[in-house]
C-alpha cells in the first residue's frame, strides 16, 4: 500500500498470488457452464481428449491455449459458448501403466485375471487421471467442467456399442484374417497410421533359389531375410523377359527344402532388386494379397513374441534378430548368398513404444471404409467442413483416396470391450446392444464374449456426439451439434479428424464440425520435435511456475501462424513476461491517478486533445483488426496487433502524453485524461482477455464501474464516429519528430538529463500551428526547448539534422557536448572501423579466398563489410554535422 494515496496496487506483478485466485472464482461462480438458449447463436467446441494417463506438454498447452482464446472471444461476443472437455482411456498407455505396477508387486495381468485387473485400472484411473485436467486449469482452459466427459462413461459406451451394431447390421464391420500391423512389446495390433516409419539404415540380402530340375535358379533379394522360412513362391512381372519361360517351373526353398513355384504377377517391380520377389503371405500385406490372388498357403514362421515358430524348423525359439543373424550365416555357408548389399529403407515402429512393427497374419475385426470414406470427401469438396489452413484439405483427401479397411481390434483387456459372442453349442456368432444370456439362434447358454477391445480411436471418433448425449436425443445434442470448430494438430487428421468426420456423416447426417483449425507442432529451439529420447522437453507447468501462464499463453500464440510449426524460445517467453510487466506498470499508474474519478463522465469532444482524439481513434482501428483476424483465425496476428497498440502507442506514447494534464486540475485537463486513460485501458484489457485471461481480470477489477467478471464483458465493437483520420496523420508528424530529436540525441551521445535546443524549419503555416500547439509535448517527450520558424534564415553552425515528415530539426551541438572531445572520439573510431573494412575488402578482392572459401565464410564477410561500410558513413556524417 502506498502510505499517502492508501493506494493498494503492488508495485511487482505476481502470477502466483492472481491465478488461482481468479480461476476458482471463475469456476465457482459458473461462468464456463454453458446453458442450451435457443435464442442465442451456439459456438461450441469439443477439445481433443487427452490421455488420461498424460501430463500437459507444449503440445496440450497450444492446442488448448488456442481453443481458451476462440471460446473466451466468443463468450464475450454473446455466443451461447460451450466448450465441452473431456479426456481419453488410451488402452494401449493406461494398460501399459497399470502393468508397469504390478510388475513392481511381482505381479503380472494373468495373475488378476481380466476382472480383477480392471479394477486396478479403474482405480488407477481414479487416483492419477484428473492431473491433465488438474493442469489444463492451470493454464487458465475455460471449460465447462461440469460437462467433462471421458471416452468409457457410461454415455460414451452406449454411442460405442451402438455404432459397432449399427455398422455391422450395415455390412461394413467384418471379421477376417489379414496381415496386421503388431507389436510384439505392447502385444497388440495397431492400425496403419500409428506405424510410424523411419527411415533405417539396412542390407538387401541376395539369395538364390535353385530349380527343381537342377537347371539353374532365380535370386531373389530381401531386407528380412528370417521371413525366407515362410516363403510360399517366388514372383515375377509377367512381362518381365528375363523370367518368362520360369513362370509354372518349382524351385527348391534354401535351407527349407520346401518346394514353391514361381508365379507372374503384376505387383512385382521389374527394378528392384532382381526384379523377382520371396512372396511370405503370413507375413507382409502385399504378399498376403498376392498369395490370395494365387491361392497360396499361409505359414507363420514368426509369433507374437517376434519368436520364431516350430515352421521355423532348426530355428524355432529363436527371436528374429538372432535368427537373421544364424539364417544368413547358414545360407552363406550352404552357398544360397550371393551377395549383402547396404540399403536404406523406412522400418516401421510402434507410436507408442518404438518397437519394431512385425507384419502378422491373425482374425481381426475391421470396418469396411471405402463407403464410409466416399462421403467425407465429398464433406470437403463441397465446403461443408473446411479446413484452415485450406493446403490440409489435399492432406485428408489423399489419405480417404487411398484408405484401407481399419483394423479396430486391439488384443488388450483395458477398452470398450467388443459387444460379440460367440455360442460354444452352434457356432453362431451374436453381435448386440445388450449382453446376451442366450443365444439368438439355438437358445443355448454357453456364450463367450470376443477376448478382443475396441481401438482407441474408435470411441474417440464419436467424441463430438458422443459427449452430447448421442444415441439418446438431447437437448445439448439438439443446441449444440454439429460443433462449430475442431482445434487440433496437423499430426493427428488421419488418426481422428478423418474419422470423426466420417462417424458424424454416417450417425448424424451431418459434419461433426463446420470448420478444421489446424496447427503445428512445437519444436525445440532447434527445431527439433520435442520428445522423452532427447530429452529437450520443456514442461509447462515449470513454466507457469517461473513466468505465469499468461506469459506462456502468449508466447505461444506470438508469431505463430495457422498450420505451421512454432519453436521454442526462452527468449521469447521472457519477452512475453516482459509485455506483462509492461501491462502492470502502466496500468498501475493509469490506477494510482483515477483515486479521485468519477467514471462515466464522457467529455466533450472539443476538450479532447490531440493525443486523446488520435489514441481513441487508433483504439477503433485496433478493434477492428483483432476482431477480423480473430474470424480468420489468425491468432498470432492478433495478438501482434494488440501487442504493438498496449506497448508502444499506449504505454510508451498516450501515458506519457497524458502525463502533463494528469498534474494540472485546471481547466478540467485532468477529468479529460483520466477519462480517455480509463476507458482505453478497460478496452484494451477486455480486448486482451483472451490471449492473458488472469492479468487482465486483476487489474480490470480494480477499474472504476466493474462488473462482475471481464469474461462476461462485451466485446469491444468499433465506433466508426471515433475514427479521426487527421488526428491520427497530425500524431504521426508530432511522434517522427519527437523520434528524430531523441536518435540525434542518442546518436550524439547528449547526456540524459541534458536539454537540447530544437529549431524546427516548417514553411507550412497548418503545420507550423499544430507544432506550436504541442511545444510543450515536444519539449517533455524530447527534452528539448524547441523554437519553431516559418524560413530558416542560415543553417545553425555544430547542428545535427533530420528531416521528419517534411519539417527540417535542428538540434546546435555547442554547449550541449564537448565538440572538440566528441570530434576526437569519432575520428578514433573511425579509423578503427576503416582499417577493419580495409582488411575484410583484401579478403574479398583474393581470389584465393573466394575460389577455396565455403559460400556461407564468403557472404559472412560480405555482411560485414556491408554493414563497417554503413558505420564508416554514419560517422562521417555526424563529424561533418559538427563542422
Amino acid at each position: 500500500m502506498d502510505k499517502e494515496t492508501g493506494f493498494t496496487m503492488p508495485k511487482t506483478y505476481n502470477p502466483q498470488e492472481v491465478e488461482d485466485k481468479w480461476y476458482r472464482y471463475w469456476e465457482e461462480s459458473g461462468f464456463f457452464h454453458a446453458v442450451p438458449d435457443g435464442d442465442k447463436e451456439p459456438f461450441c467446441i469439443v477439445m481433443p481428449p487427452p490421455n488420461v494417463t498424460g501430463q500437459l506438454h507444449m503440445g496440450h498447452a497450444l492446442d488448448n491455449t488456442l481453443q481458451d482464446i476462440l471460446t473466451r472471444w466468443r463468450r464475450m461476443q454473446g455466443y451461447n459458448t460451450l466448450w465441452l472437455p473431456g479426456t481419453d482411456h488410451a488402452g494401449i498407455a493406461t494398460q501399459a501403466k497399470v502393468e508397469e505396477q504390478l510388475a513392481k508387486e511381482g505381479l503380472s495381468k494373468y495373475d488378476l485375471g481380466r476382472e480383477k485387473f480392471l479394477e486396478r485400472v479403474w482405480e488407477w484411473k481414479r487416483q492419477y487421471g484428473g492431473r491433465i485436467t488438474t493442469q489444463l486449469r492451470r493454464l487458465g482452459a475455460s471449460c465447462d467442467w461440469q460437462r467433462e466427459r471421458f471416452t468409457m462413461d457410461e454415455g460414451c459406451s452406449a454411442a460405442v456399442r451402438e455404432v459397432f451394431v449399427q455398422l455391422y447390421e450395415r455390412g461394413l464391420i467384418y471379421r477376417d484374417y489379414y496381415i496386421t500391423n503388431w507389436c510384439p512389446r505392447c502385444h497388440t495390433t495397431i492400425s496403419d497410421i500409428e506405424v510410424e516409419h523411419l527411415e533405417k539404415p539396412g542390407q538387401l540380402y541376395y539369395v538364390r533359389y535353385p530349380l527343381k530340375d537342377g537347371n539353374g535358379g532365380i535370386t531373389v533379394a530381401t531386407t528380412r531375410p528370417e521371413t525366407i522360412l515362410g516363403d510360399v513362391a517366388v514372383a515375377v512381372h509377367p512381362e518381365d523377359e528375363r523370367y518368362r519361360h520360369l513362370v509354372g517351373k518349382t524351385l527348391v526353398l534354401p535351407l527349407v527344402g520346401r518346394e514353391i513355384p514361381v508365379i507372374a504377377d503384376e505387383y512385382v517391380d521389374p527394378a528392384f532388386g532382381t526384379g523377382a520377389v520371396k512372396i511370405t503371405p503370413a507375413h507382409d500385406p502385399n504378399d498376403f494379397e498376392v498369395g490370395q490372388r494365387h491361392g497360396l498357403p499361409q505359414v507363420i514362421v514368426i509369433n507374437k513374441d517376434a519368436v520364431m515358430t516350430s515352421e521355423a524348423g532348426v530355428y524355432q525359439g529363436l527371436d528374429r534378430w538372432e535368427c537373421r543373424k544364424k539364417l544368413v550365416r547358414d545360407l552363406e555357408s550352404q552357398g544360397y548368398l550371393v551377395k549383402i548389399d547396404d540399403h536404406n529403407h523406412a522400418v516401421g515402429h510402434c507410436y507408442r513404444c518404438n518397437t519394431v512393427i512385425e507384419p502378422m497374419l491373425s482374425k481381426q475385426w475391421f470396418v469396411r471404409m471405402k463407403p464410409l470414406a466416399e462421403p467425407a470427401m465429398e464433406a470437403a469438396l463441397t465446403g461443408r467442413v473446411k479446413f484452415i489452413p485450406e493446403r490440409f484439405t489435399k492432406i485428408y483427401l489423399n489419405w480417404l483416396e487411398n484408405i484401407r479397411d481399419w483394423c479396430i481390434s486391439r488384443q488388450l483387456w483395458w477398452g470398450h470391450r467388443i459387444p460379440v459372442w460367440y455360442c460354444d453349442d452352434c457356432g453362431a456368432t451374436i453381435v448386440s446392444r445388450e449382453d446376451p444370456t442366450r443365444c439368438s439362434n439355438c437358445q443355448g447358454s454357453r456364450l463367450n464374449q470376443d477376448p478382443d477391445v475396441l481401438d482407441t480411436w474408435f470411441s474417440s471418433a464419436l467424441w463430438p456426439f458422443s459427449t452430447l448425449g448421442w444415441p439418446n436425443q438431447t437437448v445439448d445434442l439438439a443446441c449444440y451439434y454439429p460443433t462449430t470448430v475442431l482445434v487440433t494438430g496437423r499430426d493427428i487428421i488421419f488418426f481422428w479428424v478423418a474419422r470423426m468426420i466420417f462417424s458424424g456423416l454416417a450417425f448424424m447426417n451431418d459434419v461433426p464440425f463446420r470448420q478444421v483449425f489446424i496447427h503445428g507442432l512445437v519444436l525445440d529451439a532447434m527445431g527439433r520435435k520435442m520428445s522423452k529420447s532427447l530429452g529437450n522437453g520443456v514442461d509447462p507447468i515449470d513454466v507457469i511456475e517461473s513466468h505465469g501462464a499468461d506469459s506462456l499463453r502468449f508466447m505461444l500464440v506470438t508469431g505463430n501462424t495457422p498450420g505451421n510449426d512454432l519453436r521454442f524460445h526462452f527468449e521469447r517467453l521472457d519477452g512475453a513476461r516482459n509485455f506483462a510487466n509492461k501491462i502492470w506498470n502502466a496500468s498501475r499508474f493509469v490506477l494510482m491517478n483515477l483515486q479521485d474519478y468519477q467514471s462515466g463522465q464522457v467529455p466533450e469532444r472539443e476538450k479532447l486533445a490531440l493525443a486523446d482524439r488520435w489514441i481513441i481513434s487508433r483504439l477503433q482501428q485496433v478493434i477492428g483488426e483483432t476482431t477480423e483476424y480473430l474470424e480468420k483465425y489468425e491468432l498470432g496476428e492478433a495478438a501482434r496487433v494488440l501487442y504493438d497498440f498496449i506497448w508502444s502507442e499506449f504505454c510508451d506514447w498516450y501515458i506519457e502524453l497524458a502525463k502533463p494534464r494528469l498534474y494540472r486540475p485546471e481547466g478540467g485537463q485532468r477529468e479529460v485524461a483520466q477519462y480517455v486513460l480509463a476507458s482505453v485501458l478497460k478496452t484494451t484489457l477486455e480486448l486482451l482477455h483472451p490471449f492473458m485471461p488472469f492479468i487482465t481480470e486483476e487489474i480490470w477489477q480494480r477499474l472504476p464501474g466493474r462488473g462482475q467478471t471481464i469474461m462476461k464483458a462485451p466485446w469491444p465493437r468499433p465506433v466508426p464516429e471515433y475514427r479521426d483520420a487527421a488526428a491520427e496523420q497530425q500524431m504521426n508528424v508530432l511522434m517522427e519528430i519527437i523520434r528524430s530529436i531523441r536518435h540525434i540525441r542518442s546518436e550524439m551521445n547528449v547526456p540524459l538529463g541534458k536539454k537540447a535546443e530544437v529549431v524546427l524549419l516548417c514553411p507550412d503555416a497548418g503545420l507550423r500551428s499544430l507544432l506550436e500547439s504541442c511545444r510543450a509535448d515536444i519539449d517533455n517527450l524530447a527534452t528539448a526547448q524547441t523554437v519553431i520558424v516559418a524560413k530558416l534564415p542560415a543553417r545553425p553552425e555544430q547542428a545535427a539534422h533530420a528531416v521528419a515528415r517534411g519539417v527540417e530539426v535542428y538540434v546546435p551541438l555547442k554547449g550541449l557536448i564537448d565538440i572538440d572531445k566528441e570530434r576526437t572520439r569519432l575520428q578514433k573510431e573511425l579509423q578503427t572501423v576503416e582499417k577493419d573494412l580495409a582488411k575484410v575488402s583484401g579478403k574479398l578482392s583474393n581470389q584465393g579466398f573466394l575460389s577455396k572459401a565455403p559460400a556461407d565464410v564468403i557472404q559472412k564477410e560480405r555482411d560485414k563489410q556491408a554493414e563497417l561500410s554503413g558505420k564508416a558513413e554514419a560517422i562521417k556524417r555526424r563529424l561533418q554535422m559538427l563542422g
